[in-house]
């Protein structure tokens, strides 16, 4: 079943490679279909032109969004500007209560600054295990993830074979530039997280994030204290990192 599904995003890739984000977006919804297709998003810059795309060429897709309880409120103003532009209803998705307290309680509200271990463990709790949750009813979901990202990034592809949650992965921006992505914005006025203007390339909870310098990868951001080959949460992050 592996070797057939993995064979299988490959082509999809293959037939798909080049083409634009719009029309991507379409393929997917007509390979996969409305009901077992979904948009992950976290109202970063990329995630806010997927949803603009996804509206403009009139696509149902279903969005959700996880929320981990230690969010900038940045990122729920722009959650909220998006639903009033939109008139979408967004599904939220929350960690277990009884996992959270069990872990701060053994570790403390800021254990992920201890080890690369406990982050990751904040991160399934509060990410990962809600995500996997969700993703169990799906076949495909789409993410706004590009290859100039992060040095963690470098080789993902339109299509791929999630392993980690058993479904299909669509990355329609995979391909386009940063500045691509801000053009887009401007030119069709689309709401974004204002935290961008003040530095934030990359936005995730409030704790974990941190404005970068110039000439910083975009991803510097985000776990600064630890090396930039772990800075991936699990939501992406290959077997490897």
């Amino acid at each position: 079943m592996h070797a057939f599904v993995s064979a299988r995003a490959r082509e999809l890739a293959r037939v798909w490679r080049g083409k634009k984000p719009e029309t991507l977006l379409r393929l997917a919804f007509e390979t996969f279909g409305p009901e077992r297709l979904a948009f992950a998003t976290s109202f970063g810059a990329e995630d806010q032109v997927v949803t603009d795309l996804l509206y403009r060429e009139e696509l149902p897709v279903s969005l959700f969004t996880l929320d981990t309880g230690r969010l900038p409120q940045e990122t729920y103003d722009a959650f909220e500007a998006t639903r009033q532009r939109y008139g979408l209803q967004i599904e939220v998705l929350f960690p277990e209560a009884l996992s959270v307290e069990r872990m701060v309680t053994q570790h403390g509200p800021n254990l992920f600054y201890a080890s690369v271990e406990n982050r990751r463990e904040c991160c399934r709790v509060r990410k990962i295990e809600p995500l996997r949750k969700k993703l169990s009813t799906l076949d495909a979901w789409i993410c706004g993830l590009r290859r100039g990202q992060s040095v963690t990034r470098q080789d993902i592809d339109i299509v791929e074979w999630d392993e980690s949650f058993g479904v299909f992965k669509i990355n329609p921006l995979a391909e386009v530039s940063e500045a691509w992505v801000w053009e887009y914005i401007r030119t069709n006025g689309v709401p974004y997280n204002r935290l961008h203007d003040r530095g934030f390339p990359s936005i995730g909870c409030s704790p974990c994030t941190r404005a970068v310098d110039p000439g910083e990868d975009v991803r510097a951001g985000r776990w600064w204290w630890e090396h930039a080959g772990h800075r991936e949460c699990g939501l992406h992050r290959h077997k490897d990192q």
